[in-house]
Formats: C-alpha cells, structure tokens, sequence
C-alpha cells in the first residue's frame, strides 16, 4: 500500500467511525464560525433595508421597500422567542407591524390591531425553526440534538445536511455550503389550523456580505410554502449593532386600540 492510498483509506475510516450526532456537532460550529463566530452569537440588534416581493399562486402581489428590525433580549423563562422584530413596509415608519415575545400588532395613523391568533402562531413558528435563531440562541440548549445527514447538491452547488431537532418534535433541515459552510437552504413543516393539514415551508439564503464586526448575512432570502414562492427580500443595507431603542417594539403611549381580526 503506497503512501497517498495509505492516507485515504485513513480518512475514510475516520468518516466511517464519525456518527450522524459527530457529524452534526461538527457542522453546527463550522457553520457558526462562518457566521461569524462571537460577533455571530453576540449580535444585539439587526436592521435590514431593501425591497420586499409578495407572491400569490406564483404571481405578485406586493412590492414595496421594506425595513425589519430586529432585537434580541435576554430570555425571561416564560417564551421561548427571545427577540423582537418591527417591520416597516412602505415609506411611513410609524405604519408597522410588531412582534414581541408573545403577540404582535398591526400598527397605523388609525390605532394598533392586535394580529390573529394565527399570525402570531406563524411567526412564532417560522422563528423557532429558523436556522439563525436556533444557532444563536437555542442549539446549545439541553432540549436540542443536532444530526448530520450527509452530502447533498443543492440551489447549484455541493451541500452538507444537518437536521436540528427540538423537545418539541421541531425539525428543520438545513443544508449549507460544503466549502463556506454558509446556509444556502432550510425546510420544516408546520401545522396549518385553516386547511387542517401540514405546510412545507422552505427558506432559500444568498448573496452573503460581511456586516458590522464580520457577521456574515444573507442579502436575498426566498421563502417558499408548498413549493409556491411567496415572499423575497432584496437588501440593499444590512447593519449590526445599531442602537435600536426598546420603544420602536413597543406600542406607542395612549394609541387607540383596535378589535382584534377574526
């Protein structure tokens, strides 16, 4: 056996000894230090700027520029979202919707609706199977296992899998890149009250730049539900760290309050 065989054979038996649960450890901190690492894991507040596309049956439906801040907070044991997001469509910033820990508003010059029970619940769910949420603040919890599914070629290019499981019976797949280690795609399915049936939902992250203290950060992101496009987001700025003040997520003092949609 020459030298070079010598050394494959070595490296295949290193693959073939590692586990799907090895595989999965290795991927998450691959995929963390290509974020960014602590400045990955230490990002405060988010501010994303650019131009937002709606999708019905394949054909638009929206466009308007499109700002989302977004917050994190210290967990209070009582949610599991630990952050806050205002998203701004349109020119007029007080005309906004608001999410916090545990409900969320639509916002206008005519008061604050309280969103549907279901709004609430779809936010709630993309949030918690998002794959830059979970790196940043769940996977390291005791409630979390982490799997590695292999090789994969996806959206043009060679992918690696990891499937992120919660205590929940949450999962989400995600493949990223085999040579940046960035996230280039995510799938869960989540349950649908209205069609009494379960969604597939699927994210597609592109065109990453490094932003603030190297926090590297998709600029377009695709998101699809049973194979349908339904909403693209175009940044043309991206910021980390800005000094987002507790009160844009908060309703303003002595706001009229609306019935909540049925």
């Amino acid at each position: 056996m020459n030298r070079r065989t010598f050394a494959l054979s070595l490296v295949a038996g290193r693959l073939a000894a590692e586990t799907a649960k090895d595989r999965g450890k290795r991927l998450v901190d691959k995929t963390i230090e290509a974020l960014g690492g602590d400045a990955f894991r230490n990002m405060r507040t988010r501010t994303e700027t650019g131009r937002a596309y709606s999708f019905y049956h394949e054909k638009l439906s929206g466009l308007s520029i499109a700002r989302i801040y977004t917050k994190y907070i210290e967990p209070d044991g009582k949610s599991p979202i630990y952050e806050l997001q205002r998203q701004v469509f349109g020119k007029k910033q007080e005309d906004a919707v608001i999410f916090t820990t545990n409900d969320g508003y639509d916002v206008t010059y005519r008061g604050a609706k309280p969103l549907t029970e279901q709004q609430v619940q779809q936010f709630r769910d993309t949030t918690l199977h998002d794959v830059f949420y979970i790196l940043r603040e769940r996977v390291s919890g005791p409630d979390f296992e982490v799997e590695g599914g292999g090789a994969d070629f996806v959206e043009n290019q060679p992918a690696q899998i990891m499937d992120l499981f919660d205590s929940e019976n949450r999962n989400v797949r995600v493949w990223v890149n085999s040579d940046t280690f960035l996230p280039v795609k995510q799938r869960f399915t989540r349950w649908d009250p209205i069609i009494n049936d379960r969604r597939e939902e699927v994210t597609r992250y592109s065109k990453y730049r490094a932003v603030g203290n190297n926090v590297m950060w998709p600029w377009v992101i695709e998101r699809e539900r049973d194979t349908e496009k339904i909403f693209v987001l175009y940044s043309d700025h991206v910021t980390v760290g800005d000094a987002l003040p507790d009160s844009m997520f908060e309703l303003p003092n002595g706001i009229k309050m609306l019935s909540r949609s049925k």
